[in-house]
């Protein structure tokens, strides 16, 4: 394009922060400078580094239960402010929270075309934490919010048809990337492994344990315990194996507690994250309040095969007995069986199905590069922003190659 793309972005989590949102949304904006003028509007934490230029920074109130996080409190005169100086031709939203309604508020009253991220199933949220009566409260105000959004971007074609059928307006799917120079099984680490053995694994004869793993935040709708409990039920069985915690978060401890045969590692990231993935030989996701799930497409790309429900990434992206074992039946019980399963496989023929599953993981999670997926993005932002553009926008420099 021959002009810059004014783009601010408004969210409430950003790293230092740890979730799929943050880290995501980081890596969405990679290297856009070469594209764009980037202005991110965030929260104010004690910990950030300086500003960045045109960066926005306003107050937060803590998030109940999450000493990590802030939400982000209303910003109306401050957003009016800085974009009547600066005008972005587009502002992004990425979180639906007090904040990122008030920026959507002044971008409409500004007539500044608006978008947004579907991201977190928050009306799924509450029947985890006691509040099943805020169910319809929040399923309205996220129809509302996204349906004042000029275009609504999701990671699925699945997500996009649950939502279309309940009410949500100007859907597109633009798919989530993985770092496939960070993830990757060539960062597999044998030390790593003992150490993970050593801590209480027994061995029978030379059958090694399978190691398992789980990468998470730990909050009640990650449904972590249904994991846990299919992990205790497998070992009382005979199985051998050894199950990974990786992450942090509310209920960490309680389930550290409940569950002391599961090693509890904390968070890692980075490198470390790496070696995590790549030394492990089976990925256990049990959670089914994703979107998308980040983790599933990390492990992919770490040549594991993957148990979880069919929603989301393992949805979109993985075939049952063919990546793993990926569950119709999104009931306890299922997910006990296909671990049980899982690991008499791994009894009669160790390494042998596991790895090619896994292999099979890794060649679909090569096609998932962030910068096909920035392209696709870039394409929609400059439609967005220069209607009368929207013809060219779709050729050169961008590319649709990778849309679901």
């Amino acid at each position: 394009m021959d002009r810059r793309l004014r783009l601010a972005v408004v969210t409430e989590t950003y790293p230092p922060e740890v979730n799929g949102v943050s880290l995501s949304l980081a890596k969405l904006l990679e290297g856009l400078d070469r594209m764009c003028d980037v202005h991110l509007v965030r929260v104010s934490r004690h910990d950030l580094d300086a500003p960045m230029t045109h960066e926005i920074r306003v107050a937060g109130f803590p998030i109940p239960g999450y000493s990590a996080l802030r939400g982000g409190l209303p910003a109306w005169l401050a957003l009016r402010s800085a974009w009547l100086l600066f005008r972005p031709d587009l502002v992004h939203i990425a979180t639906e929270g007090p904040l990122g309604f008030s920026a959507l508020q002044v971008a409409r009253w500004m007539k500044i075309p608006v978008c947004s991220d579907f991201r977190t199933h928050f009306e799924q949220y509450v029947d985890h934490y006691k509040l099943a009566w805020l169910e319809p409260v929040a399923s309205r105000y996220l129809r509302y919010f996204h349906n004042r959004c000029d275009l609504n971007f999701v990671p699925t074609e699945m997500l996009a048809s649950q939502l279309k059928a309940q009410g949500f307006d100007r859907l597109t799917v633009v798919p989530r990337g993985v770092d496939l120079r960070l993830f990757g099984p060539g960062h597999r680490d044998e030390a790593l492994r003992a150490s993970w053995l050593g801590s209480g694994a027994q061995q029978e004869g030379r059958q090694k344990p399978a190691i398992l793993l789980c990468v998470s935040r730990m909050a009640a709708e990650k449904n972590l315990v249904v994991l846990l409990q299919a992990y205790r039920a497998a070992r009382q069985a005979g199985s051998l194996a050894r199950l990974v915690m990786v992450g942090d978060g509310p209920i960490r401890s309680s389930l550290a507690r409940d569950f002391p045969e599961a090693l509890f590692v904390g968070m890692k990231t980075g490198l470390d994250l790496s070696r995590h993935y790549a030394s492990a030989d089976l990925f256990c996701f049990p959670s089914q309040s994703e979107t998308f799930g980040n983790v599933v497409l990390e492990a992919m790309a770490s040549a594991l095969p993957v148990i979880a429900y069919r929603q989301g990434a393992s949805a979109a992206l993985l075939q049952d007995q063919v990546h793993g074992w990926i569950l119709d039946d999104f009931s306890a019980s299922a997910f006990h069986e296909a671990l049980q399963s899982a690991l008499r496989q791994w009894s009669y023929e160790p390494k042998g199905l596991w790895q090619q599953m896994g292999e099979r993981a890794l060649v679909k999670a090569s096609t998932q590069s962030w910068s096909s997926v920035q392209n696709l993005m870039l394409s929609h932002w400059y439609a967005l922003a220069f209607p009368t553009l929207k013809a060219k926008a779709h050729h050169e420099p961008f590319t649709h190659s990778q849309q679901l």
